[in-house]
Protein backbone atom coordinates (compact mmCIF):
# COMPACT_ATOMS: atom_id res chain seq x y z
CA UNK A 1 0.00 0.00 0.00
CA UNK A 2 1.42 3.32 -1.27
CA UNK A 3 -0.71 5.63 1.50
CA UNK A 4 -1.87 7.63 -1.46
CA UNK A 5 -6.00 6.73 -1.75
CA UNK A 6 -8.94 8.71 -1.00
CA UNK A 7 -12.40 7.62 -0.27
CA UNK A 8 -15.06 8.70 -2.72
CA UNK A 9 -19.01 7.92 -1.77
CA UNK A 10 -20.36 7.31 -5.24
CA UNK A 11 -23.81 9.30 -5.17
CA UNK A 12 -25.62 10.17 -7.87
CA UNK A 13 -24.61 13.42 -8.01
CA UNK A 14 -21.84 15.13 -10.57
CA UNK A 15 -19.86 16.23 -7.36
CA UNK A 16 -18.59 12.78 -7.03
CA UNK A 17 -17.68 12.66 -10.56
CA UNK A 18 -16.22 16.20 -9.89
CA UNK A 19 -13.69 14.67 -7.01
CA UNK A 20 -12.59 11.73 -8.56
CA UNK A 21 -11.48 13.82 -12.01
CA UNK A 22 -9.78 16.37 -9.69
CA UNK A 23 -7.73 13.70 -7.41
CA UNK A 24 -7.15 10.82 -10.15
CA UNK A 25 -5.40 13.45 -12.37
CA UNK A 26 -3.50 14.16 -9.86
CA UNK A 27 -2.32 10.72 -9.34
CA UNK A 28 -4.06 10.35 -6.32
CA UNK A 29 -5.94 6.81 -6.20
CA UNK A 30 -9.49 6.73 -5.93
CA UNK A 31 -11.74 4.35 -3.90
CA UNK A 32 -15.48 4.93 -4.66
CA UNK A 33 -17.99 3.42 -2.80
CA UNK A 34 -21.59 3.30 -2.77
CA UNK A 35 -24.70 1.25 -2.18
CA UNK A 36 -25.88 1.51 -5.84
CA UNK A 37 -24.77 -1.31 -8.36
CA UNK A 38 -23.18 0.95 -11.08
CA UNK A 39 -23.55 4.83 -10.07
CA UNK A 40 -22.42 7.26 -13.11
CA UNK A 41 -18.74 7.84 -10.95
CA UNK A 42 -17.95 3.81 -11.08
CA UNK A 43 -17.77 4.92 -15.42
CA UNK A 44 -15.36 7.72 -14.93
CA UNK A 45 -11.72 6.41 -16.30
CA UNK A 46 -10.40 8.43 -12.92
CA UNK A 47 -11.83 6.04 -10.53
CA UNK A 48 -9.30 2.81 -9.43
CA UNK A 49 -11.34 0.85 -7.32
CA UNK A 50 -14.75 0.59 -6.27
CA UNK A 51 -16.16 -1.31 -3.20
CA UNK A 52 -19.25 -1.85 -2.44
CA UNK A 53 -21.33 -0.54 0.77
CA UNK A 54 -24.35 -1.03 2.52
CA UNK A 55 -27.08 1.36 2.30
CA UNK A 56 -27.69 4.14 4.84
CA UNK A 57 -31.31 4.18 4.45
CA UNK A 58 -31.01 0.73 5.91
CA UNK A 59 -28.94 0.81 8.25
CA UNK A 60 -26.99 3.71 9.14
CA UNK A 61 -24.60 1.53 11.64
CA UNK A 62 -23.77 -0.64 8.94
CA UNK A 63 -23.08 1.87 6.31
CA UNK A 64 -20.48 3.72 9.21
CA UNK A 65 -19.02 0.24 9.10
CA UNK A 66 -18.52 -0.01 5.84
CA UNK A 67 -16.75 3.33 5.82
CA UNK A 68 -14.74 2.82 8.57
CA UNK A 69 -13.32 -1.01 7.14
CA UNK A 70 -12.10 1.30 4.42
CA UNK A 71 -10.40 4.29 6.97
CA UNK A 72 -8.36 1.35 8.23
CA UNK A 73 -6.60 0.39 5.35
CA UNK A 74 -3.22 1.55 5.62
CA UNK A 75 -3.04 3.02 2.10
CA UNK A 76 -6.05 5.45 2.90
CA UNK A 77 -5.51 9.17 4.29
CA UNK A 78 -9.14 10.99 3.56
CA UNK A 79 -12.79 10.60 3.11
CA UNK A 80 -15.01 12.56 1.14
CA UNK A 81 -18.27 13.92 2.36
CA UNK A 82 -20.62 14.48 0.07
CA UNK A 83 -24.12 13.96 1.59
CA UNK A 84 -25.57 14.87 4.60
CA UNK A 85 -25.20 11.16 5.95
CA UNK A 86 -21.69 10.91 5.25
CA UNK A 87 -20.96 13.65 7.52
CA UNK A 88 -23.31 12.57 10.25
CA UNK A 89 -21.50 9.62 10.26
CA UNK A 90 -18.38 10.65 10.25
CA UNK A 91 -19.03 13.38 13.10
CA UNK A 92 -21.28 10.91 15.12
CA UNK A 93 -18.07 8.29 14.75
CA UNK A 94 -15.72 10.91 14.58
CA UNK A 95 -13.44 9.03 17.59
CA UNK A 96 -13.61 5.77 15.91
CA UNK A 97 -12.26 7.50 12.59
CA UNK A 98 -9.85 9.79 13.48
CA UNK A 99 -7.56 6.68 15.18
CA UNK A 100 -7.25 6.00 11.44
CA UNK A 101 -7.70 9.34 9.05
CA UNK A 102 -7.72 12.95 9.79
CA UNK A 103 -11.11 14.60 10.38
CA UNK A 104 -11.81 16.92 7.64
CA UNK A 105 -15.74 17.35 8.88
CA UNK A 106 -16.81 18.99 11.57
CA UNK A 107 -17.10 17.78 15.53
CA UNK A 108 -20.98 16.57 16.38
CA UNK A 109 -21.74 19.56 18.25
CA UNK A 110 -21.38 22.06 15.45
CA UNK A 111 -22.84 19.36 12.87
CA UNK A 112 -25.92 19.04 14.59
CA UNK A 113 -26.14 23.48 14.81
CA UNK A 114 -26.08 23.24 10.61
CA UNK A 115 -28.37 20.56 10.20
CA UNK A 116 -30.81 21.51 13.14
CA UNK A 117 -32.13 24.59 11.27
CA UNK A 118 -33.55 25.99 14.47
CA UNK A 119 -30.13 26.26 15.76
CA UNK A 120 -28.72 27.49 12.71
CA UNK A 121 -30.86 30.44 12.52
CA UNK A 122 -30.06 31.11 16.27
CA UNK A 123 -26.70 30.93 15.69
CA UNK A 124 -27.19 32.97 12.90
CA UNK A 125 -28.85 36.10 14.79
CA UNK A 126 -25.88 35.89 17.45
CA UNK A 127 -23.87 36.44 14.56
CA UNK A 128 -25.19 39.40 12.93
CA UNK A 129 -26.53 37.38 9.64
CA UNK A 130 -29.96 38.15 8.83
CA UNK A 131 -32.46 35.16 9.30
CA UNK A 132 -36.05 34.60 8.42
CA UNK A 133 -38.30 34.15 10.79
CA UNK A 134 -38.80 30.77 12.04
CA UNK A 135 -40.80 28.48 14.29
CA UNK A 136 -41.56 25.27 14.89
CA UNK A 137 -45.09 24.28 13.13
CA UNK A 138 -46.67 23.58 16.47
CA UNK A 139 -45.98 27.25 17.60
CA UNK A 140 -47.06 28.90 14.39
CA UNK A 141 -50.32 30.77 15.27
CA UNK A 142 -50.71 33.30 11.89
CA UNK A 143 -50.79 32.39 8.50
CA UNK A 144 -51.80 35.56 7.07
CA UNK A 145 -48.41 35.86 5.36
CA UNK A 146 -46.03 33.82 2.97
CA UNK A 147 -44.69 30.97 4.48
CA UNK A 148 -42.91 27.94 3.85
CA UNK A 149 -42.81 24.90 5.48
CA UNK A 150 -39.73 22.53 5.47
CA UNK A 151 -37.66 19.96 7.57
CA UNK A 152 -36.38 21.25 10.78
CA UNK A 153 -33.73 18.94 10.47
CA UNK A 154 -31.41 17.85 7.01
CA UNK A 155 -31.64 14.10 7.88
CA UNK A 156 -33.72 12.46 9.84
CA UNK A 157 -31.64 10.37 12.35
CA UNK A 158 -30.93 9.10 16.20
CA UNK A 159 -29.16 12.15 17.02
CA UNK A 160 -32.41 14.65 16.44
CA UNK A 161 -35.65 12.43 17.03
CA UNK A 162 -35.46 10.42 19.81
CA UNK A 163 -37.58 7.52 18.00
CA UNK A 164 -35.05 6.80 15.68
CA UNK A 165 -32.96 4.02 16.53
CA UNK A 166 -29.20 4.42 15.97
CA UNK A 167 -29.33 2.40 12.66
CA UNK A 168 -32.47 4.21 11.89
CA UNK A 169 -32.52 7.14 8.73
CA UNK A 170 -35.28 9.33 7.18
CA UNK A 171 -35.69 11.86 4.52
CA UNK A 172 -37.05 15.32 5.97
CA UNK A 173 -39.10 16.11 3.27
CA UNK A 174 -39.57 18.59 0.99
CA UNK A 175 -40.41 22.30 0.85
CA UNK A 176 -43.93 23.28 0.78
CA UNK A 177 -45.50 26.03 0.02
CA UNK A 178 -48.35 27.47 1.69
CA UNK A 179 -51.57 29.94 1.30
CA UNK A 180 -51.68 32.81 2.53
CA UNK A 181 -54.75 32.49 4.73
CA UNK A 182 -54.99 28.88 4.58
CA UNK A 183 -53.96 26.70 7.68
CA UNK A 184 -52.47 23.44 6.59
CA UNK A 185 -53.16 20.12 8.34
CA UNK A 186 -50.60 20.13 10.84
CA UNK A 187 -50.81 16.51 12.11
CA UNK A 188 -50.79 15.33 8.38
CA UNK A 189 -47.98 17.40 7.63
CA UNK A 190 -45.86 16.21 10.80
CA UNK A 191 -46.84 12.78 9.88
CA UNK A 192 -45.53 13.18 6.05
CA UNK A 193 -42.47 14.73 7.57
CA UNK A 194 -41.64 12.15 10.69
CA UNK A 195 -41.30 15.29 12.96
CA UNK A 196 -42.30 18.83 14.34
CA UNK A 197 -40.76 20.80 11.09
CA UNK A 198 -40.19 24.35 10.78
CA UNK A 199 -42.08 27.53 9.14
CA UNK A 200 -40.31 30.27 7.86
CA UNK A 201 -41.01 33.62 6.15
CA UNK A 202 -40.96 33.73 2.54
CA UNK A 203 -38.47 36.01 1.51
CA UNK A 204 -38.51 36.74 -2.44
CA UNK A 205 -35.33 37.06 -4.33
CA UNK A 206 -32.21 35.31 -6.23
CA UNK A 207 -30.78 32.25 -4.54
CA UNK A 208 -26.70 32.73 -3.69
CA UNK A 209 -24.09 30.64 -2.05
CA UNK A 210 -20.50 31.18 -0.56
CA UNK A 211 -18.61 27.55 -0.93
CA UNK A 212 -15.73 26.94 1.24
CA UNK A 213 -13.48 25.24 3.06
CA UNK A 214 -12.30 25.96 6.45
CA UNK A 215 -8.91 24.50 8.54
CA UNK A 216 -10.13 24.43 12.32
CA UNK A 217 -11.93 27.67 12.12
CA UNK A 218 -9.02 29.32 9.71
CA UNK A 219 -10.33 30.02 5.79
CA UNK A 220 -8.48 27.94 3.33
CA UNK A 221 -10.41 28.77 0.27
CA UNK A 222 -13.91 30.93 -0.59
CA UNK A 223 -15.91 31.08 -4.08
CA UNK A 224 -19.22 32.71 -4.12
CA UNK A 225 -21.92 31.44 -6.29
CA UNK A 226 -25.08 32.94 -8.29
CA UNK A 227 -27.97 30.62 -9.34
CA UNK A 228 -28.99 30.87 -12.33
CA UNK A 229 -31.83 28.08 -12.81
CA UNK A 230 -32.74 25.03 -10.42
CA UNK A 231 -34.53 22.02 -10.82
CA UNK A 232 -38.21 24.20 -10.42
CA UNK A 233 -38.47 27.42 -11.74
CA UNK A 234 -39.03 28.88 -8.72
CA UNK A 235 -35.57 27.77 -6.98
CA UNK A 236 -34.18 24.35 -5.33
CA UNK A 237 -31.27 22.82 -6.03
CA UNK A 238 -29.02 24.74 -8.89
CA UNK A 239 -28.74 23.27 -12.16
CA UNK A 240 -27.10 26.40 -14.22
CA UNK A 241 -24.80 28.60 -11.36
CA UNK A 242 -22.16 31.05 -12.18
CA UNK A 243 -18.99 32.34 -10.23
CA UNK A 244 -19.93 35.66 -8.42
CA UNK A 245 -17.60 38.20 -6.54
CA UNK A 246 -20.07 40.19 -3.83
CA UNK A 247 -18.19 41.64 -0.97
CA UNK A 248 -21.65 41.27 1.15
CA UNK A 249 -21.98 37.49 0.66
CA UNK A 250 -18.53 37.30 1.02
CA UNK A 251 -19.21 38.62 4.23
CA UNK A 252 -22.32 37.20 5.04
CA UNK A 253 -20.59 33.70 4.96
CA UNK A 254 -17.37 34.18 6.76
CA UNK A 255 -19.32 35.80 10.20
CA UNK A 256 -21.74 32.63 9.99
CA UNK A 257 -18.65 29.62 9.30
CA UNK A 258 -16.05 31.54 11.80
CA UNK A 259 -19.16 32.17 14.20
CA UNK A 260 -19.26 28.21 14.32
CA UNK A 261 -15.40 27.65 13.85
CA UNK A 262 -16.09 25.68 10.97
CA UNK A 263 -14.04 22.83 10.07
CA UNK A 264 -14.25 21.09 6.14
CA UNK A 265 -16.30 21.96 3.48
CA UNK A 266 -19.66 24.33 3.67
CA UNK A 267 -21.93 25.76 1.63
CA UNK A 268 -23.62 28.51 3.07
CA UNK A 269 -26.77 29.32 0.91
CA UNK A 270 -28.06 32.64 1.40
CA UNK A 271 -31.42 34.78 -0.83
CA UNK A 272 -31.27 38.16 -1.59
CA UNK A 273 -33.80 39.97 -0.32
CA UNK A 274 -35.85 41.75 -3.45
CA UNK A 275 -36.81 44.73 -1.28
CA UNK A 276 -34.00 45.20 1.07
CA UNK A 277 -31.05 43.60 -0.98
CA UNK A 278 -29.71 41.71 2.15
CA UNK A 279 -28.67 38.33 1.95
CA UNK A 280 -31.24 36.02 4.42
CA UNK A 281 -29.80 32.87 5.46
CA UNK A 282 -31.44 29.60 4.01
CA UNK A 283 -29.08 27.34 5.71
CA UNK A 284 -25.50 25.14 5.42
CA UNK A 285 -24.96 22.05 3.55
CA UNK A 286 -21.68 20.99 6.06
CA UNK A 287 -20.24 19.38 2.74
CA UNK A 288 -19.02 19.22 -0.86
CA UNK A 289 -21.80 20.76 -2.59
CA UNK A 290 -23.76 19.29 -5.74
CA UNK A 291 -22.25 22.13 -8.39
CA UNK A 292 -18.95 21.45 -7.22
CA UNK A 293 -17.69 21.23 -10.80
CA UNK A 294 -18.15 25.14 -10.92
CA UNK A 295 -15.95 26.58 -8.28
CA UNK A 296 -12.93 23.86 -9.80
CA UNK A 297 -13.36 24.89 -13.37
CA UNK A 298 -13.24 28.45 -11.67
CA UNK A 299 -9.60 27.84 -10.61
CA UNK A 300 -10.63 26.89 -7.16
CA UNK A 301 -9.86 23.10 -6.99
CA UNK A 302 -11.58 22.40 -3.37
CA UNK A 303 -11.19 18.04 -3.56
CA UNK A 304 -7.54 18.70 -3.68
CA UNK A 305 -7.02 21.57 -0.82
CA UNK A 306 -9.34 19.08 1.08
CA UNK A 307 -6.36 15.81 0.16
CA UNK A 308 -4.14 18.19 1.11
CA UNK A 309 -5.60 19.34 4.73
CA UNK A 310 -5.69 15.50 5.37
CA UNK A 311 -2.33 14.78 4.56
CA UNK A 312 -0.86 17.86 6.22
CA UNK A 313 0.56 19.17 3.47
CA UNK A 314 0.91 22.88 3.00
CA UNK A 315 -2.30 24.63 0.44
CA UNK A 316 -0.83 27.09 -1.78
CA UNK A 317 -3.66 29.22 -3.98
CA UNK A 318 -1.91 31.71 -6.20
CA UNK A 319 -4.75 32.76 -7.81
CA UNK A 320 -8.31 34.51 -7.05
CA UNK A 321 -11.18 32.18 -9.02
CA UNK A 322 -12.21 33.17 -12.36
CA UNK A 323 -15.63 35.65 -11.71
CA UNK A 324 -18.30 34.82 -14.50
CA UNK A 325 -17.72 30.94 -15.15
CA UNK A 326 -21.34 29.01 -15.64
CA UNK A 327 -21.98 25.25 -15.67
CA UNK A 328 -24.64 23.37 -16.32
CA UNK A 329 -26.36 19.46 -15.32
CA UNK A 330 -28.06 18.98 -18.69
CA UNK A 331 -30.70 16.60 -17.97
CA UNK A 332 -31.44 19.47 -14.94
CA UNK A 333 -31.98 22.08 -17.75
CA UNK A 334 -34.70 19.70 -19.20
CA UNK A 335 -36.10 19.35 -16.19
CA UNK A 336 -36.39 23.10 -15.19
CA UNK A 337 -37.95 23.65 -18.52
CA UNK A 338 -40.05 21.21 -17.77
CA UNK A 339 -41.28 22.13 -14.19
CA UNK A 340 -41.86 26.11 -16.72
CA UNK A 341 -44.42 24.15 -18.48
CA UNK A 342 -46.19 22.01 -15.99
CA UNK A 343 -45.28 23.48 -12.68
CA UNK A 344 -46.91 25.70 -10.17
CA UNK A 345 -46.58 27.87 -7.32
CA UNK A 346 -48.41 29.95 -5.08
CA UNK A 347 -45.97 32.99 -4.79
CA UNK A 348 -44.06 32.87 -8.19
CA UNK A 349 -44.90 32.48 -11.82
CA UNK A 350 -43.37 30.60 -14.66
CA UNK A 351 -41.17 32.40 -16.82
CA UNK A 352 -42.15 32.45 -20.54
CA UNK A 353 -40.97 28.71 -21.91
CA UNK A 354 -39.78 30.50 -24.94
CA UNK A 355 -37.69 32.55 -23.30
CA UNK A 356 -36.57 30.26 -20.72
CA UNK A 357 -35.93 27.44 -23.42
CA UNK A 358 -33.75 30.69 -25.45
CA UNK A 359 -32.05 31.35 -21.94
CA UNK A 360 -31.02 27.64 -21.77
CA UNK A 361 -29.79 27.46 -25.11
CA UNK A 362 -28.15 30.25 -24.94
CA UNK A 363 -25.96 29.86 -22.24
CA UNK A 364 -25.39 26.07 -22.65
CA UNK A 365 -23.71 27.33 -26.35
CA UNK A 366 -22.20 30.49 -24.76
CA UNK A 367 -20.32 28.48 -21.92
CA UNK A 368 -20.48 24.63 -22.41
CA UNK A 369 -19.46 23.53 -19.43
CA UNK A 370 -21.14 20.55 -18.14
CA UNK A 371 -21.26 18.32 -14.54
CA UNK A 372 -20.80 15.37 -16.02
CA UNK A 373 -19.98 15.53 -20.31
CA UNK A 374 -16.75 16.05 -20.75
CA UNK A 375 -14.78 14.71 -23.71
CA UNK A 376 -12.16 13.15 -21.86
CA UNK A 377 -14.18 10.86 -19.05
CA UNK A 378 -17.18 10.86 -20.97
CA UNK A 379 -18.38 7.53 -19.11
CA UNK A 380 -20.16 9.29 -16.34
CA UNK A 381 -22.68 11.07 -18.42
CA UNK A 382 -23.59 7.79 -20.54
CA UNK A 383 -24.19 5.89 -17.21
CA UNK A 384 -26.34 8.67 -15.96
CA UNK A 385 -28.74 8.59 -18.82
CA UNK A 386 -28.69 4.62 -18.97
CA UNK A 387 -29.55 4.83 -15.10
CA UNK A 388 -32.34 7.72 -15.02
CA UNK A 389 -34.25 7.33 -18.81
CA UNK A 390 -36.44 4.87 -17.43
CA UNK A 391 -37.41 6.84 -14.45
CA UNK A 392 -36.90 10.24 -16.32
CA UNK A 393 -39.90 8.89 -18.94
CA UNK A 394 -42.38 7.93 -16.35
CA UNK A 395 -41.75 11.14 -14.15
CA UNK A 396 -42.46 13.20 -17.15
CA UNK A 397 -45.74 11.22 -17.89
CA UNK A 398 -47.22 12.41 -14.18
CA UNK A 399 -50.36 13.90 -14.79
CA UNK A 400 -50.76 17.84 -13.76
CA UNK A 401 -51.98 16.76 -10.31
CA UNK A 402 -48.77 15.71 -9.51
CA UNK A 403 -46.84 17.17 -11.25
CA UNK A 404 -45.25 19.50 -8.21
CA UNK A 405 -43.80 16.39 -7.47
CA UNK A 406 -41.76 15.74 -10.68
CA UNK A 407 -38.96 17.73 -10.32
CA UNK A 408 -38.61 16.88 -6.57
CA UNK A 409 -38.66 13.32 -7.67
CA UNK A 410 -35.69 13.86 -10.14
CA UNK A 411 -33.79 16.32 -8.17
CA UNK A 412 -33.56 14.15 -5.14
CA UNK A 413 -32.69 11.05 -7.49
CA UNK A 414 -29.46 13.48 -8.48
CA UNK A 415 -28.85 14.54 -4.98
CA UNK A 416 -29.51 11.71 -2.82
CA UNK A 417 -30.49 13.09 0.65
CA UNK A 418 -29.41 16.48 0.18
CA UNK A 419 -31.81 19.42 1.20
CA UNK A 420 -33.26 22.16 -0.91
CA UNK A 421 -35.23 25.25 -0.41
Amino acid sequence: MDGNSVVVPAINSASSVCCLRSLGKRGITTIAVSEKGSPPAYWSRYVDETVHVPSFTDDVVAYKDGLLSLARRDDVQAIVTLREIDVYVLSKYRDEFAEHITPTWPSMETLQTAQDRVRLVEAAADAGVRVPKTRLLSEVENWDQKQIVKGRYAILASEYVDSYSEQEYGFAGTTMYLESGSEPDRERVQAEMGHDPIVQEYVPGEEYAVWALYDHGDQVATCLKGQVRAYQYEGGTSVCRETVEMPELREAGQILLDQLDWHGPAAVQFMRDDESGEFVLLEINPRFWVSLSCAVRAGLDFPYYLWRMATGEPILIDEEYEVGVMTHLLRGELVHLHSVLRGTNPYINPPAFRTRAWEVAKSCYDQPNFDYLTLDDPGPFVRDILNLADGVTDLFDATSDSESNVSGEVEREESADQPSR
